[in-house]
């Protein structure tokens, strides 16, 4: 029986996917296998020493403290692309609301006062100054071409905008999905330089942390708007703010509020609603119910933050999973242990990431106890399970 403990109220889409027979699923349980999160901090928790897999039901992990688990050799997954599309249609939402001015005019008409004649007049007179502009011709920079940003920017093609995106790390699966008219952009610079709306589908970190400042927002086009529905952090909002104030950008839409932006007359700040569909839930969590039960009972890795893509299927033998340090001669260690127990080798594969590898080996028979033991106090080893030959909780070395 695997023990699954949820830091938050995961989906009921999700959890469904791990069966009752042979999985226990609670917000407190002993001894968990594997724990299931969404927004929970970690980072100052105490994780236990039965853990072997961390779920991420959404797709950035701030919240996981990933180097403190690489080393204990804990696999942690997200579940990339599975909000995509609410996010998507957030981004499409925002750049309307921007280009139409409807925020400021739902405040208007909010505050309208009188009898309807009254009221009728005042519309009148004051929807002049709501007067926005339309999409078709205009440019959208698309900052990040991953899961969510080739739909951003695939959709916007169907608006009738001309696309530019900018992605130094574009896989080719996100390149085939891609539109053929999306213009590649030569840098960060060139793409802000030509676009009236810009929004941005990248992690925050060191490089991207106020990667839209005062200089490249003077190297923008003049009446630009700014869409993050990524990460707060990715635009310096004062600079922002003071471009806004100047007259030099139109609008910046966000789904981070602070005192700074909530009550300026030129911005919309949402209350972080980019994944928040029902759809978007249920979808993140079968993802990663998914993958953390693949891990469990197979081995298997897919959506891995910090270990390797891996996957061998069973073809009946009783399977050995091993996380080790990517250094020479694991594999060889590994197979001289198994040997030295009798133990025929029937599949395996291994595959490494980063300072992480992953092997799986299917063998003829249980592997003994001791054998486990051995491959453990290999210098390192990080983790050794057995699993047997199907989806039966292993024991780990």
């Amino acid at each position: 029986m695997f023990k699954i403990q949820t830091l938050n109220n995961i989906s009921v889409a999700g959890l469904n996917r791990l069966p009752r027979e042979s999985y226990e699923v609670a917000s407190e349980v002993g001894h968990p296998d594997a724990i299931l999160v969404r927004s929970a901090k970690m980072h100052e928790m105490v994780i236990p020493g039965t853990v072997k897999a961390i779920g991420r039901a959404g797709a950035g992990v701030n919240n996981i403290p990933v180097a403190a688990m690489s080393e204990r050799g804990i696999a942690v997954f997200n579940a990339p692309g599975a909000n995509a599309n609410a996010v998507k249609e957030l981004v499409l939402a925002g750049m309307l609301i921007a280009a139409r001015n409807i925020a400021q005019a739902a405040k208007f008409a909010r505050g309208l006062e009188g009898d309807d004649a009254a009221i009728n007049k005042a519309v009148e007179a004051g929807k002049k100054q709501f007067v926005g502009m339309e999409l078709p011709g205009r440019t959208l920079g698309v900052i990040g071409l991953g899961a969510i940003g080739v739909l951003v920017a695939n959709a916007a093609r169907s608006l009738g905008m001309k696309v530019i995106g900018f992605d130094p790390s574009i896989t080719v699966r996100a390149a085939w999905k891609l539109q053929s008219d999306v213009e590649a952009a030569l840098s960060v610079d060139d793409l802000v330089a030509r676009s009236d709306f810009i929004t941005f589908h990248v992690p925050l970190t060191d490089q991207t942390r106020h990667m839209i400042n005062a200089e490249r927002i003077a190297n923008m086009p003049d009446g630009a708007v700014l869409l993050n529905f990524s990460r707060s952090g990715i635009i310096d909002d004062d600079a922002a703010v003071t471009a806004l104030d100047a007259g030099k950008l139109y609008a910046y839409v966000c789904d981070f509020p602070s005192n700074l932006l909530k009550d300026h007359p030129r911005v919309v700040t949402l209350p972080h609603l980019g994944a928040s569909t029902r759809e978007a839930e249920d979808n993140c969590a079968i993802m990663v119910a998914e993958q953390v039960r693949a891990y469990l009972e197979d081995g298997n890795v897919s959506n891995s933050v910090n270990f390797p893509d891996i996957v061998l299927p069973r073809n009946g033998g009783h399977r050995m999973a091993v996380v080790n340090r990517n250094v020479p001669n694991m594999v060889g260690q590994i197979s001289t242990d198994l040997a030295e127990a009798g133990l025929n080798i029937v599949d395996m594969l291994n595959r490494s990431r980063g300072d992480l590898a992953v092997t799986l080996i299917d063998v003829d028979r249980p592997c003994p106890e001791g054998t486990a033991r051995e491959i453990a106090g290999i210098e390192g080893v990080l983790s050794v399970r057995c699993l047997g030959t199907g989806a039966a909780a292993g024991e780990q070395a």
